[in-house]
């Protein structure tokens, strides 16, 4: 829980969701990209369109099969049971649950579009030179997708930064435990406290200029011919 200035406790435990959901994504969304980008089994595109519902579901639809999904019915009540408590919804662990789910496309689609982006030929070279599928993975496609992993990770900070829906079906609205900024500006405009929540979404707004600008230079710069 994190205590303080309201304002201030919104805005680090906004800070520190954003950073655990890119940490998670980036961990399980490398694998997961990579195999959509490689893979030649003919079903994998319907993999790929499970990855990216969260992209046209209503938010507060993923957030009520979440909510089931994480409450104490569900196995995020499972889950909560090993150490003492009866659900995962409600809590910061839930919200990290939820706002990954509803960040995956953001992060799998730009690496999956820089791993298929690289030259097959490349992968075959490293091949005939001996190279494991970890070695040719780590030492070539993995700083060739860079600015893939770049995008998907700012991209995903940002999305988490703003989510509203499934982070208030899932969160509620608890100070200190699951009140985010986005949850923090609803609040601000109930209670009719205009100047607060014009500074808030005002710094949101240029907060997502400045993710859109970086994203475009990143994927200007990848594309520029060289030489």
């Amino acid at each position: 829980m994190i205590g303080g200035d309201p304002l201030l406790s919104a805005v680090l435990l906004t800070l520190a969701l954003a950073a655990s959901v890119t940490m998670v994504l980036l961990a399980v969304g490398s694998p997961l990209a990579w195999w959509l980008a490689r893979s030649q089994w003919r079903g994998k595109e319907a993999v790929g369109a499970v990855v990216s519902l969260p992209l046209v579901l209503p938010p507060t639809v993923l957030g009520f099969y979440l909510l089931l999904a994480l409450g104490p019915n569900g196995p995020g009540g499972a889950l909560a049971g090993l150490w003492g408590a009866r659900t995962l919804a409600f809590s910061f662990g839930g919200l990290v649950i939820g706002a990954a789910i509803a960040s995956l496309p953001f992060m799998v689609q730009p690496l999956r579009n820089a791993f298929a982006a690289i030259d097959t030929e490349v992968m075959e070279v490293a091949d005939t030179l001996g190279a494991s599928p970890r070695q040719r993975f780590l030492r070539v496609a993995l700083p060739l997708a860079m600015p893939g992993y770049l995008v998907g990770a700012i991209m995903a900070f940002a999305h988490t930064m703003g989510e509203f829906g499934v982070v208030l079906m899932i969160g509620g609205n608890i100070p200190g435990q699951t009140k985010v900024l986005s949850i923090a500006i609803y609040d601000f405009v109930e209670r009719l406290e205009w100047e607060k929540a014009h500074v808030v979404a005002g710094s949101m707004v240029v907060f997502a200029f400045l993710v859109i600008f970086s994203t475009l230079m990143i994927g200007r710069r990848s594309t520029a011919p060289v030489g």
